[in-house]
């Protein structure tokens, strides 16, 4: 970790609420992450809700669906029947969710000290953090790699020497992304298929990465 990293790293670790926590700053298993989606009410981290978490191992080259982290959460307030339907739920399943503190302290511990991986990873996390913080006093601590940077990094490399400038136009956009790597997309777009996509495409530009 560079120097930066471990500063703010020890600032994380002074500023936590409950010691029973500290195992998220433990060291991470090698070569295993966690992708995470979640599904939202909208786009305004401030305002909107979380509606679902999905959260997917990867342990090498594995994506390992099956042992998945999938949550419905309670918005705390009842949603309009458009949204609900653009969402793909119903009231009833929100209804029965869970809470969105217990959502949060399920996801910490299912993940613990492992990185996080996803597609504009920054979303999730600002929206999650918004339940940790009063639970912590941080946000989530663990290492991010965000897909989307990944991606973006692979495809610079491949362009003419006389492209790669800082306005190098790439697409960035999840269907283009998943074609370019020849990923199957999975419907419909909900926390789950976007975690597990996340997580194939992080596995492909890893192995794409280690074949230079």
């Amino acid at each position: 970790m560079d120097p930066i990293g471990l500063v703010k790293r020890g600032w994380q670790q002074r500023q936590l609420k409950d010691p029973a926590w500290q195992f998220l700053f433990d060291a991470p298993p090698a070569d295993q992450w966690v992708a995470l989606a979640c599904t939202c009410t909208g786009h305004d981290v401030q305002r909107d809700d979380i509606v679902a978490i999905a959260a997917v191992p990867i342990h090498g080259a594995r994506v390992l669906a099956s042992a998945r982290l999938e949550l419905v959460v309670q918005p705390g307030h009842e949603l309009p029947a458009e949204t609900l339907r653009a969402l793909g739920l119903r009231q009833q399943d929100l209804a029965a969710g869970t809470p969105p503190k217990e959502a949060v302290q399920r996801l910490l511990r299912f993940v613990g000290a492992r990185p996080l991986v996803g597609y504009y990873l920054e979303f999730a996390v600002a929206m999650l953090d918004r339940i940790a913080r009063p639970l912590l006093g941080i946000g989530l601590p663990q290492p991010k790699i965000d897909v989307s940077a990944l991606y973006y990094e692979h495809r610079f490399r491949q362009l003419p020497l006389h492209q790669q400038t800082d306005q190098a136009a790439i697409d960035l956009r999840f269907a283009s992304m998943m074609e370019q790597l020849r990923l199957p997309t999975r419907a419909p777009p909900d926390a789950l298929n976007q975690a597990v996509m996340a997580a194939l495409a992080f596995v492909k530009l890893q192995a794409l990465h280690a074949g230079g």
